[in-house]
């Protein structure tokens, strides 16, 4: 017996992904500077990106997968960079990698769906 999760849930952590991702590149644009906003930036666009690949992701084969791998790989990457712009420690950095890899990971299930 094989459970998922429904593509609505994907739906709505995708649309709230984006949201966090406007509100982290409004701060960074308005309400922080040099590296910090430079970190919040970065993570809003990648997780703005992410989010909305997850959204087209859905309906499509491996979509599910995929679009899961975007969001977390996005909630990491972005998650470890904002913490670190609002002052958490700067080893997180060396977590941010991680975030990429399943971002990088979601593009290569899109594609091995799009095959089948």
């Amino acid at each position: 017996m094989t459970t998922t999760v429904p593509r609505s849930s994907l739906a709505v952590f995708a649309a709230l992904s984006g949201a966090l991702a406007v509100a982290a590149g409004a701060f960074g644009a308005h309400g922080a500077s040099g590296q910090h906003a430079e970190w919040l930036k970065t993570g809003a666009h990648y997780q703005i990106v992410h989010a909305l690949a997850a959204l087209v992701a859905i309906g499509r084969p491996r979509g599910g997968v995929a679009g899961w791998c975007f969001l977390g790989g996005g909630a990491v990457f972005a998650g470890t960079l904002y913490a670190m712009a609002l002052g958490a420690p700067l080893w997180l950095g060396a977590v941010t990698p991680l975030g990429g890899l399943a971002l990088i990971a979601g593009w290569v299930v899109l594609a091995v769906g799009a095959l089948r």
